[in-house]
């Protein structure tokens, strides 16, 4: 059986004592036990971190953009051309459709492509504050950084943040999820095997509890954290680092809105919102949560996509005629059914999603489910649930409909459909989120920026402004007519 292992300072490592900790993955479609992890401790990720410290103090790496964009750029070949295999260990290790998972890992290669030409072009710049005396301002790599990562999109999450941190010229302990470890393990020998990598420079320890990431975050040697995960996850990451001063990345949950006017393409809407609310069984922050329809549309799109969710044949990422996956484990599927138990009681359900039954009993399969709520303040609206659990709203205005987007802590991302681009535009001017997508959903690039506002965090990831988190600026100061 595949077990994932560490890599410390160079070397895939059981665990740093010689004594093996091991924890099991499953496949969450089927119950089956198919690997294992080496169950790191703070023993682990000390080695690591002095390990990613050395290689900054003392190689070449932060000084060499031309080495690392050769090796980003083979980074992402490597990746290619073992895309199939790995995608199979994603769709085993976390239940997404086969389709979804080398959507996921083709991301990953353009990321890593786009942060090899940015490599070669960190400028600083000069000016003459006055006759003689100059300023220079230089972009310096802000030194070890720690890359905390979910288990829903494992290789997109890892490479979103290590390649920008590489191309800044940081070192990086990245600590996977322990569901998807073998995942991360497969898309880091991509790189590992590259003997121009310093050792020291890649470390990665993984856990199932919180020990290791707790170092991380206390710990001074470290500069920057990249997390991705819950509010509540990242909230206490931000206590913890506070001491510090650690420089943070987080993007957090989300609630996304898709706003949806009278006036809409309603068949492009309908499989747009479908689509966008069952992304890798809703388990993606971006996706789509709540979908507001103008009320003089409501009665018509609340029946059509009440049908069109009922119609989403869920079913063994494997399966290529499978339109949803399943959940990461039963305890998620079980906390969906248990919302739509208070649901029942509390709301007006349109579609209520079951556990699927026969050879698929034992996974974590359950069905769409679409609940009708007026009330603000209720929990469907108000906190991330995190599976195909869709809300639906009726709103009557323009001001209407940016009220009840705005509803939330959360501010990640939201969509607009309509045929009239002025009122598109008028709108997401309006709406406090990160992202705004006009007449479609989760479009998502290595080139353009997202992240959140609120709740959903802060720092960006993607395009330029991604490698802000791991550069720092220095100012040199000196003069030339003394």
């Amino acid at each position: 059986m595949e077990t994932a292992k560490q890599y410390i300072d160079g070397h895939w490592v059981t665990q740093v004592t010689g004594s093996e900790r091991l924890g099991q993955s499953f496949n969450p479609a089927t119950g089956e036990l198919v690997a294992m992890f080496c169950d790191g401790t703070q023993v682990e990720a000390q080695a690591a971190v002095d390990a990613a410290h050395r290689a900054f103090t003392s190689t070449h790496w932060r000084r060499s953009p031309r080495l690392r964009a050769d090796i980003l750029m083979d980074f992402a070949n490597r990746l290619d051309a073992r895309k199939e295999e790995i995608a199979d260990w994603l769709v085993t290790l976390n239940g997404k459709l086969r389709r979804e998972a080398l959507g996921e890992i083709g991301a990953g290669i353009s990321e890593l492509k786009y942060y090899a030409g940015l490599a070669r072009n960190l400028f600083g710049r000069v000016l003459e504050v006055e006759p003689g005396c100059f300023s220079s301002l230089d972009r310096e790599a802000a030194g070890v950084c720690a890359i905390i990562l979910p288990w829903n999109a494992p290789v997109t999450l890892l490479v979103r943040s290590l390649a920008p941190a590489l191309a800044a010229g940081c070192t990086a302990i990245i600590k996977p999820a322990h569901q998807t470890a073998l995942v991360n393990n497969m898309v880091l020998e991509c790189l590992t095997t590259d003997p121009r990598v310093p050792a020291g420079v890649i470390n990665s320890v993984t856990e199932s509890g919180s020990e290791v990431s707790r170092f991380l975050c206390e710990t001074p040697i470290v500069e920057v954290i990249s997390f991705t995960g819950s509010s509540a996850v990242g909230k206490i990451i931000a206590q913890n680092t506070a001491p510090t001063l650690k420089r943070l990345s987080l993007e957090l949950g989300g609630k996304a809105p898709a706003i949806i006017f009278a006036d809409a393409d309603m068949d492009k809407t309908l499989a747009g919102v479908v689509a966008g609310g069952m992304v890798m069984a809703g388990q993606q922050c971006t996706a789509i949560t709540r979908v507001l329809v103008e009320d003089s549309a409501y009665d018509s799109f609340s029946r059509r996509l009440t049908d069109a969710l009922k119609a989403v044949k869920v079913g063994p990422g494997q399966d290529p005629s499978s339109q949803m996956g399943c959940l990461i484990d039963v305890r998620n599927r079980d906390r969906i059914d248990t919302l739509m138990q208070t649901a029942e009681r509390t709301q007006r359900v349109l579609l209520r999603g079951r556990a699927l039954g026969g050879d698929l009993s034992r996974g974590a399969f359950i069905s769409p489910s679409l609940v009708e709520v007026h009330d603000l303040k209720s929990e469907f609206i108000q906190d991330e649930l995190f599976g195909p659990l869709l809300v639906i709203e009726r709103f009557m205005s323009e001001d209407d409909a940016v009220t009840r987007a705005n509803a939330t802590r959360f501010g990640l991302a939201a969509s607009v459909w309509s045929t009239d681009a002025k009122k598109i535009r008028r709108i997401a001017s309006q709406l406090r989120s990160g992202t705004v997508w006009s007449n479609c959903h989760n479009r998502l690039f290595a080139e353009a920026e997202t992240g959140g506002f609120r709740d959903s965090g802060y720092g960006r990831l993607h395009g330029v402004e991604g490698l802000n988190d791991f550069l720092q600026t220095k100012h040199f100061y000196f003069e030339t007519n003394t």
